[in-house]
């Protein structure tokens, strides 16, 4: 007898006690370390998303984790039979956006004006020098989302993309939307959300085709709470009314005239250069966080004399609506469900995600995979997808509610015996979407409406980052995630936060700018809003979102 053990879709055979660890490495599998196997990087972490009784118990080391999570150094295989599936926090190599609107950094209307320059063989960083060398000046962009993280190493003298990556973000162990992070934060000394990020930056760094030694700068941009458990700030000020971080606190003190962070290489805990400069951008308010200020700057908003709309949709979806003329922003408390967390058979966007759902004439699915491989689960796009086939036909309702009362919609059958490979929907996951969903559709009518603008008066809505990229415009029109605008006005712009942190990274003047501009934006909070509860019960219902009556 033996147990089944698989791991990122791989399986093998596992008879007495081995650990996980092992038993990736004997699958080719690269699982996350530093300290080989003691247990005390804290950065070799799976979910286990089946078979936790055929594992042995926690150690000591492992106290830190919460949920499914394990470290499979510490984890041994102890049962005789069974199934144990898990998966670790680098699951291949994620699709990323790499150019917002498909134009390559170069190619930007702005001046290359880095703040890391050469002096003959003097690095200066601001007209300090730094180091002795004729070697590459390099620099990295960092957008550090909740669910995912995604790395631009740029040529600071050329603006030249050298290479990309992305990754799951590792600290979901500490809870999966910030809120939970930042009460695991406040609870556990020791900063190990920031410590085990620090760890995979660092082996993703580590593999990028340079010497990390010559990346001088980095700029960081993330929500409030990504952006400030990096560097090591307090987090618990943002988790309390009014949602303020300490940055925030302590402009309004006098004590800095800016949201903005900086810190070494050395202080970051990565393997770049010790007096390498991490600059993490400015905030705009509450949990409208660094990344929606790249945004801002990617679409060039302080010059824009359209009016226009940025929607970032994710764990925390970011809402801009505004011109160079006035500018408004919320945050969309939304959860992971369209990233596909909380969903039974959700995953991120890679290999093996189903992407694309259609229902045919004969009611059958037909689905696309990421990677053209057998389907492992579904992300965001294909839950889009699949809850708009799903209304199209009438097999649910406007309520979320499955026809004929059943409670699970298989998409896709594994196969006889093993039902374990089922990919189905359950009417709790699409509960989870539709309070996602709500929550995003009352930030939209929240800032409309304090606006004075109806949906139609908007000349571009631009759909951000990796997700509202790959989005069917028409399927998310019907189940009322974005408005019912011309889809002429909407623009699937791809990831405008690692844009505006590629151009802070490549341009002073423009850093300057992003500085100058949240300074003027006007943050709406949506739980102060009279009509807010309103909204957010009309966003839960699966219909388009057309503009509705309030009393503001």
């Amino acid at each position: 007898m033996a147990v089944t053990v698989t791991i990122n879709g791989q399986s093998i055979q596992a008879s007495g006690e081995r650990s996980l660890f092992d038993l990736a490495e004997a699958m080719g599998i690269d699982v996350p370390t530093s300290c080989r196997k003691q247990g005390k990087c804290k950065e070799c972490m799976v979910e286990v998303v089946e078979g936790m009784s055929a594992l042995s118990e926690m150690t000591e080391a492992e106290r830190h984790l919460k949920g499914n999570f394990r470290l499979s150094c510490q984890t041994c295989v102890t049962a005789a039979d069974g199934h144990v599936r898990c998966h670790t926090m680098r699951r291949g190599h994620m699709r990323i956006e790499r150019h917002a609107f498909g134009l390559p950094v170069g190619n930007r209307e702005f001046k290359l004006d880095p703040a890391v320059t050469r002096d003959g063989d003097r690095i200066l960083i601001d007209g300090v020098e730094v180091e002795r060398s004729t070697g590459p000046i390099l620099g990295i962009a960092m957008d550090l989302g909740t669910t995912t993280v995604v790395l631009r190493l740029v040529d600071l003298e050329t603006g030249e993309l050298i290479a990309d990556t992305s990754f799951e973000n590792p600290q979901r162990f500490g809870g999966s939307e910030v809120m939970s992070r930042i009460a695991y934060d406040t609870e556990h000394p020791g900063r190990l959300l920031m410590r085990t990020l620090a760890g995979y930056l660092t082996h993703a760094i580590e593999k990028f085709p340079i010497d990390p030694k010559t990346i001088y700068e980095m700029v960081v941009v993330g929500n409030s709470t990504m952006r400030d458990l990096f560097f090591r700030q307090s987090v618990y000020s943002i988790g309390q009314s009014p949602y303020l971080s300490i940055t925030e606190i302590e402009m309004a003190q006098g004590k800095r005239s800016t949201t903005s962070l900086s810190q070494t290489g050395q202080q970051s805990l990565l393997p770049i250069h010790p007096k390498a400069r991490v600059y993490g951008a400015p905030i705009v308010s509450g949990h409208v966080g660094a990344d929606a200020a790249a945004c801002m700057l990617a679409v060039d908003l302080a010059h824009e004399e359209r009016l226009v709309a940025v929607m970032d949709i994710g764990t925390n979806t970011e809402l801009i609506v505004g011109n160079k003329h006035r500018i408004l922003s919320a945050s969309c408390p939304a959860g992971p469900a369209f990233e596909g967390g909380a969903i039974a058979c959700g995953m991120p966007a890679l290999d093996g995600a189903i992407e694309e759902v259609e229902i045919a004439d004969d009611g059958t699915f037909r689905l696309r995979v990421i990677g053209d491989v057998p389907p492992e689960g579904i992300c965001g796009s294909g839950l889009v997808d699949a809850l708009s086939e799903l209304l199209r036909t009438g097999r649910m309702n406007d309520m979320g509610r499955f026809a004929d009362d059943i409670h699970r919609v298989t998409l896709y059958h594994g196969g006889a015996p093993d039902k374990d490979a089922d990919i189905f929907l359950l009417e709790s996951d699409v509960n989870e979407l539709a309070q996602a969903k709500g929550a995003n559709v009352a930030g939209l009518h929240a800032v409309f409406s304090s606006y004075g603008i109806d949906f139609d008066d908007i000349d571009v809505f631009y759909l951000a980052g990796g997700f509202g990229r790959h989005l069917n415009v028409e399927a998310s029109k019907r189940i009322g995630l974005v408005p019912s605008v011309a889809s002429t006005k909407i623009v699937q712009a791809g990831n405008t936060a690692i844009e505006g942190a590629t151009i802070a990274l490549l341009s002073k003047s423009k850093r300057q700018e992003l500085e100058d501009l949240v300074k003027r934006v006007q943050h709406c909070r949506l739980e102060t809003h009279p009509d807010f509860f309103n909204f957010f019960v009309e966003g839960c219902q699966f219909k388009p979102v057309e503009p509705i009556p309030c009393a503001t």
